[in-house]
């Protein structure tokens, strides 16, 4: 599979990566055993970028990576976590005391000295504005506790701020078929600083695979029961802030749009990689099928202006006013 720079640090991704929030919680129970299988298939369809969290299933994903990858020294995987939803989200617990403790576990976790690259987890807004955190961050990689640090965020004003910062290597932001605002300045603000860029929630929840319809449920324990309207966290972190009932009635438009031998998650992930700027797309996977034909997108064809021209008239018509002015 093809890889990309992540600029200013010179580490380098697989265009399609793995997003491990499924391996940990709040996507419904996770067998150990079939998450190893998860994590072994991506590896073996060329995926060398995992992404992670410590609060994703209170350390059970970081764990999980090390415990696979322990298994096979043979593989160079880049593994990115995220630290900071531990606390109280206020400001004042972004800190270098709090930095190095977060550091500290994530590094147990994952059984290693220095992890590749550490994010700030979607903070509050006022923390990507405070010199001190940033400061902060570059001690941790003067301390050799991280080789390079990024930020995951919920707003383009958010991801514009971070790109700003002359240490940050990387920005996580949603980017699919159905949240098309960062590929306005986000992206060109990226490529000129030399910042890669981390698309998630590329599938939003699930919706652009074409599986759901207004009958479907989701466990208890899921976040598209429990989140749906924004009751945990940010609702844009669940069917990318769409309501429900349009989401479904749009995915039907788009997977209507799919090429022939494309599926329709495999469409939105070819989308997000045809993006000028975006370094690597990482959807999540529940089974080793799922991995396989996620990371399979990387090898499919470019999409026609005659396809891209159409997914973005969907957008315009079903999607832009419900999330175009909130993220």
């Amino acid at each position: 599979m093809d890889e990309r720079e992540f600029g200013r640090s010179g580490q380098h991704a697989s265009v399609v990566g793995l997003g491990t929030w499924q391996l940990g919680a709040d996507w419904g129970d996770v067998d150990d055993k079939e998450a190893l299988t998860v994590l072994e298939a991506a590896a073996e369809s060329g995926v060398t970028f995992f992404d992670t969290a410590d609060v994703y299933g209170d350390g059970r994903s970081e764990q999980t990576i090390a415990a696979f990858l322990s298994g096979r020294p043979d593989l160079h995987v880049l593994v990115a976590t995220k630290m900071g939803r531990r606390v109280e989200q206020i400001p004042e617990n972004y800190v270098l005391d709090n930095f190095r403790a977060w550091n500290d576990r994530s590094r147990r976790n994952l059984g290693v000295d220095r992890i590749d690259l550490v994010q700030l987890h979607c903070p509050p807004t006022p923390v990507y504005s405070g010199d001190e955190v940033f400061d902060a961050l570059d001690t941790l990689v003067e301390e050799e506790r991280i080789a390079h640090y990024g930020v995951s965020v919920e707003t383009s004003a958010e991801a514009l701020t971070a790109i700003a910062r002359p240490g940050v290597a990387s920005v996580q932001i949603i980017l699919n078929p159905f949240r098309l605002k960062p590929l306005y300045e986000v992206l060109p603000a990226a490529r000129e600083a030399g910042v890669g860029i981390i698309a998630r929630v590329p599938l939003a929840s699930g919706l652009l695979s074409g599986k759901y319809t207004k009958d479907t449920v989701f466990p208890e324990n899921d976040h598209r029961t429990y989140n749906r309207h924004g009751e945990s966290f940010d609702q844009g972190e669940t069917f990318s802030g769409v309501d429900y009932a349009t989401g479904v009635e749009a995915a039907v438009e788009f997977a209507a749009l799919a090429p022939e031998g494309y599926t329709p998650a495999q469409l939105a992930l070819r989308w997000i990689i045809q993006q000028p700027g975006v370094t690597t797309v990482i959807p999540g996977a529940r089974s080793p099928e799922q991995a396989r034909a996620n990371a399979a997108a990387a090898r499919l064809p470019e999409l026609s202006e005659e396809t891209l021209t159409a997914i973005r008239d969907l957008y315009d018509r079903r999607i832009k006013a419900q999330v175009e002015d909130r993220w």
